[in-house]
């Protein structure tokens, strides 16, 4: 048991007096290690979030800067922000916030060149990309890897989320195979997205994040967790694990490759 500082109890006190959390629970989400993959509309809230709960080491990654037509959504960046890289500007905010967590930075975009390296450390991975190369690439990866993670996606009024386990729940190639064709689904560039629908799935991200550190509750594995903004339906379709999976079944994924991305433009 860690000696805690008078600070920390203060801090953290409204997670120390939850019944299901307690004073064990925070002490192991100071020791956890987590990887924000994207600074972006759900990357946000997820690493303000756990910076504030006291992650003891975040890893954010993100190879983009910071524009002004982030703002509307990607609460972590501020007007002064735009043109500086996410990471740093995320950085910034989650040590002013909570400045005895460490945060580590990768200006970069992920690939199938440097994906493992960048999640090995971590102890849990939360995809907060906007594309489907990057999401299928990150499944592969965590089940190659074996790394738990957070599966996130949003457009226009809807979100929707899973939480995968590797080797033990179903994955998201199990409910999705593979990218969709090209055109088939436009990107929140192209098609808009309401900017709080971003926070409302950043936040049951961070929340499954501190569930699975903690052990509290029921995770979101073999479930797919999506809503509509618009009439505030929230539905829990449940999933089962394929065995005939390309990335989880079988003898699964023994190397990675990158995805294509698909663009889809929507006619005005």
């Amino acid at each position: 048991m860690r000696e805690w500082t008078d600070a920390e109890l203060e801090r953290y006190s409204r997670h120390i007096i939850l019944e299901d959390v307690g004073i064990e629970g925070q002490e192991k989400i100071l020791n956890a290690k987590v990887l924000v993959i994207g600074a972006g509309g759900l990357g946000s809230p997820i690493a303000l979030y756990l910076a504030a709960a006291g992650v003891g080491e975040i890893g954010i990654a993100d190879g983009d800067l910071v524009d002004l037509s982030n703002l509307q959504r990607q609460i972590i960046h501020a007007t002064p922000d735009v043109g500086a890289p996410k990471v740093e500007s995320a950085k910034a905010k989650m040590l002013a916030i909570n400045p005895a967590i460490k945060v580590n930075v990768y200006q970069e975009f992920l690939s199938a060149e440097n994906i493992l390296r960048i999640v090995k450390p971590y102890d849990f991975v939360i995809d907060g990309t906007d594309n489907f190369a990057a999401k299928f690439l990150i499944n592969d990866a965590c089940v190659l890897a074996k790394k738990p993670y957070s599966h996130g996606g949003i457009l226009r009024f809807a979100g929707q989320t899973m939480t995968i386990k590797p080797r033990e729940s179903a994955c998201y190639a199990c409910a999705f195979n593979a990218p969709p064709p090209a055109g088939a689904v436009p990107t929140c560039s192209s098609a808009g997205i309401l900017g709080a629908v971003a926070g409302m799935l950043g936040a049951i991200q961070a929340a499954e994040t501190l569930k699975f550190i903690t052990g509290a509750g029921e995770l979101l594995t073999n479930s797919l967790l999506s809503f509509d903004a618009k009439t505030m339906n929230f539905r829990k379709i449940k999933l089962a694990k394929n065995p005939h999976c390309r990335v989880c079944g079988g003898s699964g994924v023994t190397s990675l490759t990158d995805y294509e991305q698909q663009i889809c433009e929507v006619k005005k």
